[in-house]
């Protein structure tokens, strides 16, 4: 078969499952997942944990982005909100899907100066030349990633910021699947990781413009696209010491806020937190592509006046938590306000029990599906 033919081929398949895809319901009706997948892998970051000391970005590069490439990569990534994120203002770049769910949205493809570029520093000349210099770019250096890290918004004595860690969502609905015309970006079967096909990619780089969380990358050397896998040979059991292990991004977080599991594992942690309790929430709902990993959002100390005193006002305005996760916010913060208080009277509350865990068999549940088949 024709390379012409066999493209072809894929996009009029790739066109018939558009037309078909719908998410399907397990068997209790409460769970969507998508077409074709069997259990959904997801995480849950409690935004609450994250001190943003970048542990878990520099395990995934230093797994897989390290080198040949990937060197402006950041799979995994802690931005500093209100910020422009990483790449520059990406929530301003495009993608997803429109009102209905059934269009995508027109993306743009950032460009180089958007993810900032590799510097190289003055190592050198200060670690064997004896140069009292500060440790610094060797070139004028004006944007990269955290450039802006601790910024945020608002006035003193009413500052405020909190930290976003950022993966690949692995969406129930991903648009970057949908906007690729060979069919090199699929979920897979048994979990519903999005990956992308390095012997079927071509570096079109549609896949790119139409994640509208720009974590699809592409990769110059090689000229095909590139992202976050969740770690797979980790959840795999091919790990340390053979073990199954969750991602390095959360196994290697010193504050430990990421729950792994799957969505539609009852009595697993995630579960729990997205569907009984609704507490963890997705970023930019709007963008409709169903993300598969959530978040519990920021709680923040109240505002003071100028002379210290305690002013009955929210630090992080709620509007502004309603633009990243929508407007089960405010059910959200309410519902863990109750169970905090219940736990501070001295009363049970499963919800606490799962927020604060320490012991890692309940924060990720990632062998209960092992005997299927």
């Amino acid at each position: 078969m024709s390379k012409t033919t066999d493209d072809a081929t894929r996009q009029t398949e790739d066109a018939t499952r558009q037309t078909e895809d719908a998410t399907r319901q397990t068997e209790d009706g409460d769970v969507p997942l998508a077409e074709g997948v069997d259990h959904q892998v997801a995480m849950v970051m409690d935004l609450n944990k994250c001190i943003g000391c970048q542990t878990c970005t520099i395990a995934c590069k230093t797994n897989w982005t390290e080198s040949g490439g990937r060197e402006y990569m950041y799979w995994n990534n802690v931005e500093t909100k209100p910020g422009a994120g990483y790449p520059r203002d990406w929530e301003e770049l495009g993608g997803g899907w429109d009102e209905e769910g059934q269009s995508r949205t027109p993306g743009e493809l950032p460009d180089q100066e958007e993810y900032g570029r590799a510097w190289e520093f003055n190592h050198e000349a200060i670690m064997y030349e004896g140069s009292d210099e500060p440790l610094r770019p060797m070139e004028n250096a004006d944007w990269g990633p955290n450039w802006d890290e601790d910024e945020g918004a608002g006035e003193y004595p009413n500052s405020y910021y909190f930290y976003l860690p950022r993966i690949c969502n692995h969406c129930t609905h991903p648009s970057c699947v949908e906007a690729c015309p060979r069919s090199a970006i699929y979920k897979r079967e048994e979990d519903g990781i999005v990956l992308v096909d390095q012997d079927r990619c071509r570096g079109y780089r549609y896949c790119v413009e139409g994640c509208p969380y720009k974590k699809v990358f592409y990769n110059a050397q090689t000229k095909t696209s590139e992202k976050c896998i969740f770690c797979y040979p980790r959840i795999e059991g091919e790990g340390p010491e053979g073990e199954v292990r969750p991602p390095s991004c959360a196994e290697d977080c010193p504050p430990q806020l990421r729950h792994v599991g799957f969505l539609d594992d009852e009595d697993g942690p995630i579960h729990k937190l997205v569907n009984e309790y609704e507490v963890a929430l997705r970023l930019h709902p709007e963008y409709r592509t169903e993300p598969n990993v959530y978040y519990i959002p920021p709680y923040a100390p109240p505002q003071t006046s100028e002379s210290g005193e305690t002013v009955d006002a929210e630090r992080i305005p709620r509007n502004y938590l309603e633009e990243l996760f929508g407007p089960e916010v405010e059910s959200a913060l309410n519902t863990i306000t109750r169970e905090r208080e219940k736990a501070e009277r001295g009363e049970e509350s499963e919800l606490m029990e799962i927020l604060s865990t320490v012991n890692n068999d309940d924060q990720y549940r990632l062998e209960v599906f092992d005997d299927d088949g």
